[in-house]
């Protein structure tokens, strides 16, 4: 029973600890380099010795994951697994995982989660309504950690991009006016900057250097964003192309919008700050202040009513 425990608190405590890596610690572009050089070096070999050169987790693992995430999702709804492949779209990747193996770390930890803590209380002789009802309250725990990283890691990427938007606007409407296409603003743009916003902008030129027409390619950077202001963008971007107006004057018209509507976010934040100043002072602050100044004088009229 013992080495049961600890062989799911293991497991469990593994995969909380790979899900915070994947979702917060990206892949550096120096291990990719180096990864690269040693397959390039690695080409002149046989397929046994390249099969054997990679990484365990590449030859055993993924393999094995892979197989019993295709198993895991045959049982899954096809509309809850698009849900998630849009979510995942929308939040730019979780690590390296996909989407089968994303849902299939979510049914691990549902199953780890609540076992750990069952037989904690099994081995604490716990009531078995209590061990029940807490291993059913658990396991919805470990099914919605990775969900509400994932939530967590879209709100966060729609931050970035809605934070990046004016500046990038500024970049391609100075790019534009200075005599650039938008396909070489776009070029520019990855050049000198960076951010989830870029590299989405990337994507499009890439899709349009492959062949997609520049109305999908910006239909389908608004949908994956879901950041209003960029969908308007996108939308007005699309509308000047069918239109046959110039895409530097819709850019001069955005950029200026954008800024505007920063400064006014700025400023509504502003007007926000004394009401949401108000909870502390009336709970922390106020009582303080009356303590200090109204209790030298509250115990002074006690001690004055006792000595009567």
């Amino acid at each position: 029973m013992v080495i049961l425990i600890a062989v799911l608190a293991s497991i469990t405590i593994f995969l909380l600890v790979y899900l915070f890596l994947s979702a917060y610690v990206p892949a550096q572009g120096a291990i990719e380099m180096r990864l690269k050089a040693l397959e390039t070096g690695n080409q002149g070999r046989s397929d046994i010795d390249e099969e054997l050169a990679k990484p365990f987790s590449k030859r055993i693992l993924s393999p094995v994951t892979k197989s019993l995430a295709e198993t895991f999702m045959r049982l899954a709804p096809q509309s809850l697994r698009r849900s998630l492949e849009e979510r995942m779209v929308m939040a730019g990747g979780f690590g390296q995982l996909s989407v089968d193996e994303f849902f299939l770390l979510c049914g691990f930890l549902a199953v780890c989660l609540p076992g750990v803590i069952g037989l904690l209380l099994i081995v604490s002789k716990v009531p078995a309504n209590k061990v029940v009802g807490l291993s059913m309250i658990f396991f919805v725990i470990g099914l919605i950690i990775p969900i509400m990283m994932l939530a967590q890691k879209i709100a966060a990427r729609k931050l970035s991009i809605q934070k990046d938007l004016p500046d990038v606007l500024d970049l391609l409407t100075v790019s534009v006016e200075a005599g650039l296409g938008f396909d070489g603003a776009l070029a520019k743009l990855t050049e000198k900057m960076k951010g989830a916003l870029v590299d989405e902008f990337n994507r499009v030129l890439q899709e349009i250097r492959m062949g997609v027409s520049r109305r999908d390619a910006l239909a389908s950077l608004g949908i994956r964003c879901a950041v209003s202001d960029l969908s308007m963008f996108t939308t007005s971007l699309i509308q000047a192309d069918q239109l046959g107006v110039s895409i530097g004057n819709v850019l001069r018209v955005q950029s200026a919008s954008m800024r505007e509507k920063r400064k006014q976010q700025a400023e509504e934040k502003a007007m926000k700050a004394p009401i949401k100043m108000m909870l502390p002072l009336v709970l922390f602050i106020f009582p303080t202040i009356f303590i200090v100044l109204l209790g030298p004088a509250v115990i002074q009229i006690a001690k004055t009513f006792a000595d009567k």
